[in-house]
């Protein structure tokens, strides 16, 4: 009964996406941001920009945003997730340990802690022109928002057409591809709700703490009671721990579950925290819990 339960409460939810310009037409088009990430200049696309300037940008948006409605995903709008980001980027402005242990993000990892949209699509298009007639080449990738791996994918070239209409363009060109890419996207829920959301998880410790990842604990190193956690605390016990020494451990493709017990909503930080909680009860060992974008989770050992 649970498992039909299950099954219908997956075939019911779909993923929530979020359309943003691709990374080469913001390029393209000189909507770039540098930042600052630890002394090297990186660059980022300039979302905010390109909204501002780029009126062809907020009609493209809104028809991807139209269309995908209209077949029944929700949606997170770009421009007001970007609002959302400034409002509380004065209470964010500088993340560092009472320690003066520094963590960059870049402008997009913050964005999508705001957005939470499960699919980021990344669309690029060019407008091609013989003579009064035009068509559209687009570009329109589906990426998982907490791994940033591609997992739904759609191109073509629209009929030519004599409308000046931008939208009815886009249109023409993306409706024949758009019931195959939604069936990707769809697919790669699915699996989701079967196997576990993709997460990162990194052990750290302070210089602070007086042992390290190889001291005992209960009986056992710590890393292997961390270890322990994570596959009790993994959707079949799905994980891989890429690394190990004494001051670190980095597990990845660790599948954490999409909804608790109750069918509330998992997250990776809400995940990360019930290790933090289990190191302090267990074994009294404080940890502060660091977020990089959605889906890597950074614990600390030694300290809040």
């Amino acid at each position: 009964m649970l498992g039909a339960v299950a099954t219908a409460t997956a075939q019911a939810k779909k993923p929530t996406l979020m359309v943003v310009p691709s990374d080469n037409w913001c390029y393209q088009n000189g909507f770039i941001l540098e930042y600052d990430n630890q002394g090297k200049m990186v660059k980022t696309p300039d979302y905010k920009r390109a909204l501002q300037e780029n009126s062809d940008l907020l009609l493209v948006i809104s028809k991807i945003n139209q269309l995908m409605t209209d077949r029944g995903f929700p949606l997170k709008n770009l421009e007001s997730s970007l609002k959302t980001l400034e409002s509380e980027a004065a209470e964010d402005n500088m993340s560092q340990s009472k320690s003066g242990g520094e963590v960059s993000e870049s402008p997009t990892d913050k964005l999508k802690k705001v957005a939470k949209a499960d699919i980021w699509m990344q669309l690029t298009w060019t407008v091609n022109e013989m003579g009064p007639k035009r068509s559209i080449t687009f570009n329109l990738q589906g990426l998982d928002a907490y791994t940033d791996k591609q997992v739904a994918g759609a191109s073509g070239t629209g009929p030519q057409s004599q409308t000046p209409e931008l939208a009815i363009l886009l249109e023409e060109a993306v409706l024949s591809q758009l019931d195959l890419f939604n069936g990707q996207l769809q697919k790669h829920f699915d699996d989701l709700f079967a196997n576990g959301r993709e997460v990162m998880l990194r052990i750290k410790k302070w210089d602070s703490f007086s042992g390290d990842l190889e001291s005992e604990y209960g009986g056992e190193e710590l890393s292997t009671q961390i270890e322990n956690w994570v596959s009790a605390n993994t959707v079949g016990g799905r994980f891989s721990l890429s690394d190990a020494t004494e001051n670190m451990m980095l597990f990845e493709q660790v599948r954490i579950p999409l909804y608790d017990a109750t069918n509330k909503a998992v997250d990776t930080r809400g995940w990360a925290k019930g290790l933090q909680k289990h190191l302090k009860e267990a074994y009294q060992i404080e940890a502060k819990l660091v977020m990089k974008g959605l889906g890597q989770a950074t614990i600390i050992v030694g300290e809040k």
